[in-house]
């Protein structure tokens, strides 16, 4: 990923870290392609929302890919990969703000023009990952070192390094936290008021707002799980520069390298991709394949718990 550990090059612990980040990104790269695919496939997942989610996949794939091109010795492709995934792994973290920003504003602040942001969002996302990637190689050197490229030498390296990717990475985080706890208290709020004033007239199931509350709130974790390794990894490394801790690099890499994994099944595979997925199998005659869905997409009433744009329905006693 973007934030590749800097370990010493001792050949039996870079087979292992080559053979970790290889599988995890693997694993990354097909969640995000099957987010791409559904986007692609099925047009009734073409609303904003989920535009935002294909939006994610897109840069979390496209990191997964650059990830894994190999192993890099010198020259163009060392390039390549530096550039290409800081770019992307920034993207994808600067996209999972947009998401709660949307969320935030059509729940919290009841605006129904979500969809006019889309523009500045792209300006954003790609004009800030570019403005860091372009920061981040100045007076930096490119070099081979281990299993892969964009190695920083120096504190000076470093600092950039953390400059340009693990202060924006946990201002997304604390971002994303806030947000949808804020999303969640509103939500909460509302479902008391509604169960309070009529429980003939709210036909909400409680089970499925708790359990869409809960995914909410699992969101700021992903970024969470996925790089606080990494970050611990850097903080050491930046005080201990000769001492490397080999457990805590393959930790860094593959939960680093799973992010793609994560929000492809926390954002991507909800309710109204399952519920497409299955409409599809009905139409070639493979319903016996709905068993192996999460959960039953295709009633009518269930609960979107993975939806941003119908939330506006639930603010309303």
């Amino acid at each position: 990923m973007a934030a590749v550990v800097r370990v010493a090059s001792i050949p039996g612990h870079d087979r292992v870290l080559t053979a970790v980040i290889a599988g995890t990104s693997s694993l990354s790269f097909l969640g995000s392609g099957f987010v791409v695919l559904c986007y692609v496939l099925f047009k009734e997942l073409r609303k904003f929302s989920y535009k935002l989610v294909f939006y994610l996949a897109l840069a979390d794939m496209l990191s997964c890919f650059f990830t894994m091109i190999g192993d890099p010795a010198t020259g163009f492709y060392c390039y390549v990969q530096g550039y290409s995934t800081h770019f992307f792994c920034v993207a994808s973290f600067l996209w999972t703000t947009t998401i709660a920003f949307t969320l935030h504003r059509a729940v919290v602040r009841h605006k129904t023009d979500v969809e006019d942001f889309e523009a500045m969002f792209h300006l954003y996302v790609w004009g800030t990952s570019l403005v860091l990637t372009v920061i981040r190689s100045i007076g930096n050197r490119h070099a081979h070192l281990g299993t892969w490229c964009w190695a920083q030498s120096g504190r000076t390296g470093k600092a950039v390094h953390f400059i340009t990717f693990y202060m924006p990475l946990w201002g997304a985080i604390l971002y994303n936290g806030f947000t949808y706890l804020q999303v969640i208290r509103m939500l909460d709020n509302a479902t008391r008021m509604a169960v309070g004033i009529s429980d003939r007239t709210y036909q909400s199931d409680p089970r499925a707002d708790v359990k869409a509350l809960n995914r909410w709130g699992y969101y700021p974790l992903i970024l969470i799980g996925s790089w606080a390794f990494g970050t611990i990894n850097r903080i050491h490394d930046f005080i201990e520069p000769g001492h490397k801790i080999f457990w805590l690099s393959v930790l860094d890499v593959g939960m680093a390298s799973l992010m793609g994994l994560f929000n492809s099944i926390a954002y991507g595979l909800n309710s109204s991709v399952r519920r497409a997925i299955c409409e599809r199998l009905d139409l070639f005659g493979l319903e016996k394949l709905r068993r192996w869905l999460p959960g039953n997409p295709t009633l009518p009433n269930q609960q979107q718990e993975g939806e941003l744009v119908p939330l506006r329905s639930q603010d309303q006693p």
